[in-house]
């Protein structure tokens, strides 16, 4: 019961709906809004990175608070909980309760797992979000990039098998979650990271 309780704790931390609630204190429902998605690149692109960023670090420390601490506080000590305290977190940012089960895309709450979980890999993933975000200014193609090397820079730093297994799942997910992105990508319609259109933010194009 302690377990499913903590676990259930690391799900509703990672179901609190960041941008939408900042969205709404700006008057802004961003599913209405750009994409349409819940995440700190579409509160970026629609309200600027005033918004977007601060986002973006409350939605990474959703996946490290409960993957770095409730080990320690669930009475269990098992490590191997983190695991499963970082998929609920994740789990809860992607089909976030308080909205009718949509979210964001999982990338900036699943980082925030890797750090508490691995953070070389962490570190490496991030120095190659920024570089192929620089050339291509694709956050889609970014976020694919770092979560495609997540396992094998886990593998490289000889983090546990468990540990490895975990980020080659998570990296399938980010995948999974980025299928959308990837049919525009090869139609040639995904927004570049920048570009704040106000066609995109009044007809959520």
């Amino acid at each position: 019961m302690t377990i499913l309780l903590w676990t259930l704790g690391a799900y509703l931390l990672g179901s609190i709906p960041t941008s939408y609630l900042v969205g709404r204190l700006r008057g802004i429902d961003l599913r209405e809004h750009g994409s349409g998605n819940l995440g700190g690149t579409n509160a970026y692109r629609v309200m600027g990175p005033a918004a977007g960023v601060p986002v973006v670090l409350v939605d990474v420390s959703k996946g490290f608070i409960p993957t770095y601490f409730f080990p320690g506080w669930d009475g269990v000590a098992s490590a191997d909980l983190a695991l499963l305290y970082g998929v609920a977190a994740i789990a809860g940012h992607v089909w976030s309760v308080f909205v009718g089960f949509r979210g964001g895309k999982g990338v900036a709450t699943g980082a925030g797992v890797l750090v508490a979980l691995a953070p070389t890999s962490a570190l490496v993933s991030l120095l190659v979000w920024i570089g192929v975000v620089s050339i291509t200014r694709y956050v889609s193609v970014a976020s694919l990039a770092a979560a495609s090397l997540v396992p094998l820079t886990a593998w490289l730093t000889d983090e546990s098998a468990s540990t490895v297994l975990f980020c080659a799942a998570v990296a399938a997910f980010v995948w999974w979650t980025h299928r959308e992105n990837l049919r525009r990508l090869a139609r040639g319609q995904e927004n570049r990271f920048g570009r704040r259109k106000e066609t995109e933010v009044e007809h959520g194009e």
